[in-house]
């Protein structure tokens, strides 16, 4: 199959780019951070909404269902149609460009959501919102792995994940803050745009400061193209020729006992994982009758220092497993985070006192978050350069599709037509874990001893 997809375009120059240099570091490190920042910004505009799901409810009269299209299914819509062609991009054009151009657009977006005025503008400026944020996993992992050797790319993904837990976390945060503060405010009319409620003000307040991240992005270098199977490096400049879909297609395809399980068992905790976190904040509201301000803080602070220190704890399992000459170093430590996060998913929203639901939530995402940054770096090591942003977009179709949309899904179906009232929302989460957990543990035991073949076969390219 690799021999295959070689072909016309072999470089002859490709065989030596195995013994060029990695960029310097203080430019990847800075690129890393620039890079951190925008998952950072992203995961705050994306996640906001959940905090704001009782005022939607009471103001546009909708179900946990619908709230549920607005959290998953909106930011989807777009992010699936675009994710592949914008990837393909990624493979051989500017990946700092389209990254920039992504931010500016889902900026502008999140803070139209707050000028919406019926459900089905608030979906739509979602939809524009996802539709920004296709560009960004595919391009910035490409970067990643262009800039970091095999050693150091979990440690530089367990970092960068940090600004999608960070985002969570300062989501939470800074929300509660923002809620509070406009919780005062009575809703005042603009024209053209009409009556503006105080939840709509949050979506200005947190859109509009990725303008200049995206004006950042100018500053982080571009780094020379490495990993590829075909050799299609042009000379000097470490760009990449297109393939045609039909070759990554069959790669795929030659690689789906490693791809496959990879793919389904992220895609389940992606699942749990978001069902869990985008209806925690009404869970407490509704179960504990906390306010949105209570959980928001409480939400954020535990994330915060729960995420780092698993995030750094799985890039250095995962970074001294390939010390010692471990394979399937990246799967191996996902297979434990996996199965340690299922009990506390179980347990803690049975718990009977919200202190004891907020100690088993901190244990939950801590150990959730060891498995981040090796999910990520398994991948990307697999993966030949010349492909890297096609199959990173697949993977995230799986990861948003799946994870993003069914995750709040799954559990607003439990509440509406199982349960059948707001306040059985706990378990709900109980029974979305009992029944995914157990899924996700089993898929990523199988995906082990093809995952460690496919990195053996890797250690080859240029």
């Amino acid at each position: 199959m690799h021999d295959a997809i070689r072909g016309s375009n072999d470089d002859p120059t490709g065989e030596h780019r195995a013994d060029e240099p990695w960029p310097n570091p203080r430019r990847a490190w800075y690129g890393l951070s620039i890079l951190t920042l925008v998952l950072l910004i992203a995961t705050i505009d994306r996640s906001i909404l959940s905090l704001l799901i009782e005022p939607i409810k009471r103001d546009l009269h909708i179900s946990d269902t619908r709230v549920s299209f607005l959290i998953g299914g909106a930011f989807v819509l777009f992010y699936a149609v675009l994710g592949l062609p914008i990837s393909r991009l990624a493979d051989v054009h500017s990946r700092r460009l389209i990254i920039g151009l992504g931010i500016a657009f889902w900026s502008v977006m999140t803070s139209l959501c707050g000028v919406a005025q019926s459900y089905w503008q608030l979906f739509f400026a979602r939809a524009g919102v996802g539709a920004g944020e296709s560009a960004l996993a595919p391009a910035t992992f490409s970067i990643m792995t262009d800039s970091f050797s095999r050693e150091k790319l979990p440690r530089a993904m367990a970092i960068i994940s940090m600004g999608f837990t960070g985002g969570v976390a300062i989501a939470s945060l800074a929300g509660g803050a923002v809620v509070q503060l406009v919780g005062g405010m009575h809703e005042f009319t603009l024209p053209v745009l009409g009556t503006v409620r105080p939840w709509q003000m949050v979506f200005f307040i947190v859109g509009l400061p990725g303008l200049v991240i995206a004006a950042m992005m100018a500053t982080v270098e571009e780094p020379r193209r490495r990993g590829f199977i075909s050799g299609s490096a042009a000379a000097g400049r470490g760009a990449a020729h297109a393939l045609p879909v039909m070759d990554v297609i069959r790669f795929f395809v030659a690689e789906r006992a490693t791809f496959v399980p990879m793919f389904v068992a992220m895609g389940i905790k992606t699942l749990l994982g978001f069902g869990s976190s985008q209806w925690l904040p009404s869970f407490f509201v509704r179960t504990y009758h906390w306010t949105i301000p209570q959980i928001a803080y409480a939400q954020g602070i535990i994330i915060l220092v729960t995420s780092v220190a698993g995030l750094l704890l799985g890039g250095w399992l995962a970074g001294n497993y390939v010390r010692r000459g471990y394979d399937d170093a990246n799967i191996r430590v996902l297979l434990i985070a996996t199965i340690l996060v299922l009990p506390t998913s179980v347990l803690f929203p049975l718990m009977p006192t919200p202190a004891l639901a907020l100690v088993l939530f901190g244990a939950n995402y801590f150990v959730a978050a060891i498995g981040i940054a090796p999910a990520n770096a398994a991948l990307q090591i697999v993966t030949p350069n010349e492909m890297r942003g096609q199959i990173r977009a697949t993977y995230q179709f799986v990861f948003n599709v799946v994870g993003y949309f069914l995750g709040p899904l799954f559990v607003a179906l439990f509440t509406d037509y199982v349960f059948r009232s707001d306040s059985a929302i706990r378990y709900s989460l109980t029974a979305s874990a009992v029944i995914l957990g157990p899924i996700a543990i089993v898929v990523t035991w199988y995906g082990l001893k093809p995952y460690a073949r496919s990195v053996a076969r890797a250690s080859g390219w240029k």
